[in-house]
C-alpha cells in the first residue's frame, strides 16, 4: 500500500514537457471566453509579436521545469504562473500544459484544492483546443489542397483525348516521375498529443479530488478514473493503469460513506432550522394573543419536576428582574 502511494505521488508530481513538441504549437489561453461563438472572435497578435510572446513564455517555462527538477517547487510555480501571464490568450494547448504542470506543483505541495482547480483549468483549455482542431478539420482553408479532390489529374486526362497517336510519338518524352512529396509536418498538437496530456491531467485531478474527500470531490474523482479506464489501450502505462483500477475499486465505498454522512448532517440541520422557525413562529403568535393583556410569552416559565419528569408553567410578573 505504501509503495503504491509513493508511486502515485511521484507520477502525479512529474511535470509535463511544455512547448511545441517539435511542431508549431497553436494552443492554450488564460481567461478565454467560455462561449464557443466568442472563441471565433478572439483577436490574434501579429505573427512577429505572437512569436516573441511565445518565446518569452517558453523561457519562463524552461526555467520552471529546471526549478521543479531541483525541488524548488514554490519558485517553479511562480515561473509557470509568469509563463501563463505572458502566453497569448488563444494558445489553448500551451496553456493546458502549463496549467497541468502547475497542478503537479500543487500536488507536490499537498495543496489539493489548488491542484484540483489548476487541473480543471487545464482540461477546459484542452477542450477549447480540441474544438479548434475539429473546426479546422470541418472547414479547411480554401488555399490548402484537399485530399482526394482529383483536380490535378483532370488536365492530363483531357490532353490524352485530344492528342493523336502520331502526335504522341512526336511529342517530347514525358518528364521523369517526380519524387514523392513528403507529407507536411503537422501544425499544432496531434490527436495523440491531446490524448496523452488529457490522461495526465485527469490522473492529477483524480488524485487531488480523492485527497480532498467529501461527497462531491470523491464522486468527481470516480468520474475522472472512469474516463481514464475508457481510454484507448496503450494510453496509460502499466503503473497508471493499475492505479486507475485500484481507485475504481476503492472509491465507490468512500463516495457512498461520504454521501450518507453529508446527507445525515444536512437532514439534521434542516430539522434544527425547522424547529427554530417553529419556535419563533409560535412565540410571535403567542405574543400577538397576549399583547392586548399587557403580557408576553416571557412572563411564562416552564419548570421541570425532577421527580416526575413533567413540566409545570409558572407566571412571572416581571420576567426581566
Amino acid at each position: 500500500m505504501a509503495e503504491d502511494e509513493a508511486k502515485e505521488r511521484a507520477k502525479a508530481a512529474e511535470p509535463d514537457t511544455v512547448g511545441n513538441n517539435g511542431n508549431n504549437s497553436n494552443s492554450g489561453v488564460e481567461n478565454a471566453p467560455e462561449d464557443n461563438e466568442e472563441e471565433e472572435f478572439i483577436d490574434r497578435f501579429p505573427p512577429d509579436q505572437e512569436a516573441s510572446l511565445l518565446a518569452e513564455a517558453n523561457e519562463h517555462k524552461k526555467q520552471a521545469n529546471e526549478l521543479f527538477k531541483k525541488s524548488q517547487t514554490d519558485a517553479a510555480l511562480t515561473a509557470y504562473e509568469t509563463a501563463v501571464s505572458v502566453l497569448p490568450s488563444y494558445l489553448f494547448y500551451d496553456l493546458a500544459l502549463l496549467r497541468s504542470n502547475m497542478a503537479a506543483c500543487y500536488i507536490k505541495l499537498d495543496d489539493w484544492k489548488q491542484a484540483n482547480r489548476s487541473a480543471t483549468e487545464a482540461l477546459e483549455a484542452l477542450d477549447k483546443e480540441q474544438r479548434r482542431i475539429e473546426k479546422e478539420k470541418a472547414n479547411p482553408k480554401k488555399d490548402e489542397p484537399t485530399e482526394g479532390n482529383g483536380l490535378e489529374q483532370d488536365d492530363e486526362s483531357v490532353e490524352d483525348e485530344i492528342i493523336s497517336e502520331g502526335a504522341k510519338l512526336a511529342a517530347r518524352p514525358p518528364p521523369p516521375p517526380k519524387e514523392p512529396t513528403p507529407p507536411p509536418a503537422p501544425v499544432g498538437p496531434t490527436d495523440q498529443d491531446i490524448l496523452r496530456i488529457r490522461s495526465k491531467i485527469l490522473l492529477r485531478r483524480g488524485r487531488a479530488r480523492s485527497e480532498l474527500g467529501g461527497w462531491a470531490n470523491l464522486a468527481g474523482a470516480e468520474e475522472d478514473y472512469k474516463t481514464l479506464s475508457a481510454m484507448p489501450t496503450g494510453t496509460l502505462g502499466g503503473a497508471d493503469l493499475q492505479l486507475v483500477k485500484k481507485q475504481l475499486k476503492d472509491l465507490p465505498a468512500r463516495t457512498k460513506a461520504a454521501q450518507d454522512a453529508e446527507m445525515g448532517d444536512m437532514m439534521g440541520k434542516l430539522k434544527e432550522t425547522h424547529a427554530q422557525v417553529s419556535r419563533s413562529a409560535n412565540e410571535q403568535l403567542g405574543n400577538g394573543i397576549l399583547r392586548p393583556f399587557g403580557i408576553s410569552t416571557d412572563n411564562f416559565q416552564m419548570v421541570k419536576d425532577e421527580k416526575t419528569g413533567g413540566y409545570s408553567m409558572n407566571f412571572r410578573q416581571n420576567p426581566g428582574s
